[in-house]
């Protein structure tokens, strides 16, 4: 049964990976052909325990149909700095109000390996109990998953595959009947390296 987070570590936990995240050197891609792209990595505590939020998209959006993401997509001229793609993205996708999100930090980029997309995750701290409002057109369910549960190493595997004859690293991890695969799995497996450092009981 997962320990919960005392309330004298809440703080700490925070504090310790916004500096573990802040501290490190975030590895960023650049290639002209391919398409920038940010995800927001949401964190929250729920009775006592840190949650990720995921979404499982739809079968009408046009990249990645019914995968489990977090919430982001494609940046946009307006947009300015890649962080407020994935603010934008976050409120389009769940209704999550830019301010109410306190970013903690950035991963490395990651690349997708169908559409040709760079995506740089940031990991932000949001309420919880939130009034999220999904879209219905990009979101079909809303995902909340206790960090405990992904760092169950029963509920992961890892291999190689094949794409473009270059073998790539891929990385599944099981949450019900559901799997995180693909970019978003990369993407977990980066936080979860970090999040391991920080003080839980």
């Amino acid at each position: 049964m997962p320990v919960s987070v005392s309330g004298a570590n809440i703080k700490n936990v925070i504090e310790s990976l916004s500096n573990a995240l802040q501290e490190r050197q975030i590895l960023h891609i650049k290639d002209p052909n391919l398409r920038i792209s940010a995800v927001l990595v949401p964190v929250f505590l729920k009775k006592g325990q840190y949650h990720l939020l995921f979404i499982q998209r739809t079968e009408r959006v046009k990249y990645h149909k019914g995968q489990i993401s977090f919430p982001g997509g494609a940046y946009e001229k307006n947009d300015g700095l890649i962080l407020n793609t994935a603010l934008r993205e976050a409120e389009e996708e769940i209704g999550l109000i830019p301010k109410d999100v306190q970013i903690l930090g950035e991963l490395d980029d990651v690349l997708t390996a169908t559409s040709n997309y760079i995506i740089s995750p940031f990991v932000g701290l949001i309420p919880y109990p939130y009034d999220f409002r999904p879209d219905k057109w990009e979101t079909e369910e809303l995902l909340e998953v206790p960090i405990a549960d992904l760092q169950d190493k029963t509920f992961f595997s890892e291999g190689v595959t094949e794409y473009n004859g270059v073998e790539v690293e891929t990385y599944f991890y099981r949450h019900g009947e559901r799997s995180i695969w693909g970019a978003t799995a990369k993407i977990l497996k980066q936080f979860l390296e970090i999040y391991s450092r920080m003080p839980v009981p």
